[in-house]
Formats: C-alpha cells, structure tokens, sequence
C-alpha cells in the first residue's frame, strides 16, 4: 500500500492512493480513471507586490483546477506560509468528488498564495490579492472558474478579488466568487454553513453509533470559522448557538492566545 496514505505525508500522494483504491472497489474503466487521475490544468504565478517600507516582494501562488467535467471549476484560495502545489491539488481534486457526491454541477479547483497573512497589512494583503487575481483573469469567470474563501480568506479578500475581475471585464461581475459581504450579494449563513455543517454529520453520526451527547468527549483542532461555531455548537447544539455562550468561546480564545504570546514571548 502507498506509504502516503498511512503516513499522510503528502496530501496529494494521499489523495490519489485513496481514489485509487475508491477507483477499483468501483471497477472505474480504466481510461477515465486516468484523465481523473491528474489535474486537468495547474497555473503557477509569481506576484510582485510593493510592501509598506517600499521595497518590493516576490510571492508564489498557485491555482489548480482538476475537473471542469460536470461543470465550471469552484474552490477557495487560501494563504499561508505552508501553502504548496500538492496541498492545492489535492484541495482541488476532493471539490471533484464533494461536487460529484451531492450532484452539483461543478469541477473542483482550489488555489493558494504562499504568505505570512499574519506579518502583511491590509494594503500589503489588498495589493497580493488584486495582482493575484489579474495574473489569473484568463481562466476565472462565472462559466470558466468561481473562487471562495478558505484558510486565511475572509469575504474582504473575495471582494477585492470580485472588484478586479469586474474591473478587467468592465462591467460588475458578483458571481466570479462565493463568500463575498451581503452589501455584495454574498449569502446569510455562508460564514456558518461549513461548521454547521460538520455538527449535523456529527449528530448523525452520534445517533448511529448510538452514544449521548452529553456524555461524549470531543476534541476540535483550530478556532477559525469552522472550529469556533463547532465549539458553541458542541455545548448548545448545531441548530440554534447561544450567542452568549459565542462570546464566551471567543473570550476564551482571545485569552489562550494571550497565554500562548506570554509562554513564547
């Protein structure tokens, strides 16, 4: 068996050695398995951006699109210092099989800028985003390829990429991206939908396997908009969160970063 898929060293490598195995639990015709196999299309960009001090700094981004079979291509970008192809191409070829699975007509893409969001300004962000975004202007579009928030996205990085394809094509465009403001088109919930989401397939799962809620421990790595909602969804269930018990969870939050800042510092 593929070392990567006991190992998870590798997300791509992962990614294929399990549809690998999916592929021949479902007898796949040999020939299509290998166009699904591969990325149909891999762009890798170089983004000049002029920091606050002045100077001017190289950044490497990348977009994936996997499948466009069923469909235009949709996925999120996220930044990070961690950021790779084969992070990215595997994002992109599980929007394929998300998509496939619950019969929406569209392929998988995903993409990605390798920064430190953290250590840039808003100017500096705004600046990758829009250069980022041009850099890509032939392949995006609402029939070509629609962009969404991820990893250290948020809806003002979806508005300025939305601001720089309208600009390009001349006319306003609001469908070249998901997760944009509500000033903008963007949905009530859209914030909300992944963490909810995860508590839904969680409560299915509890009642399958037969245990209660409130005897049963759970552990929730991060505390980004999925982590965060899951954490009050955990104590008050998915459907209605006490907003007091919201607050409270990012009161925690703010002071475990504290403690964090104090232990390192």
């Amino acid at each position: 068996m593929n070392t990567a898929y006991l190992e998870e060293a590798n997300p791509w490598e992962a990614q294929v050695a399990r549809s690998d195995v999916a592929a021949r639990k479902l007898n796949l015709d040999e020939g299509l398995w290998k166009i699904l196999r591969e990325p149909g299309r891999e762009i890798i960009v170089h983004i000049p951006v002029q920091i606050d001090d002045g100077t001017v700094e190289s950044f490497t981004g990348f977009r994936v699109q996997h499948s466009i079979g069923r469909g235009r291509a949709k996925g999120g970008i996220r930044y990070g210092p961690n950021v790779t192809l084969d992070e990215t191409r595997a994002l992109a070829s599980w929007m394929t099989w998300k998509c496939a699975l619950v019969n929406i007509p569209f392929g998988g893409a995903a993409g990605g800028v390798i920064c430190d969001p953290d250590m840039m300004s808003k100017r500096e962000l705004e600046r990758l985003t829009r250069r980022y975004t041009a850099e890509l202007i032939e392949v995006l579009g609402p029939e070509k390829d629609v962009l969404g928030p991820d990893i250290n996205t948020d809806e003002q990085i979806m508005a300025w990429i939305m601001d720089t394809y309208s600009m390009h094509v001349r006319h306003t465009v609001t469908a070249v991206v998901t997760g944009k403001p509500l000033e903008l088109g963007g949905s009530k919930g859209r914030n909300e939908a992944t963490g909810r989401g995860l508590m839904i397939v969680c409560d299915e799962a509890l009642k399958r396997l037969r245990m209660n809620r409130d005897q049963t421990r759970v552990i929730i790595q991060g505390f980004g908009n999925v982590g965060e909602l899951d954490s009050v969804s955990c104590l008050d269930g998915p459907d209605e969160p006490d907003q007091s018990r919201h607050a409270e969870m990012q009161t925690l939050h703010l002071f475990s970063q504290c403690v964090s800042w104090f232990l390192i510092g």
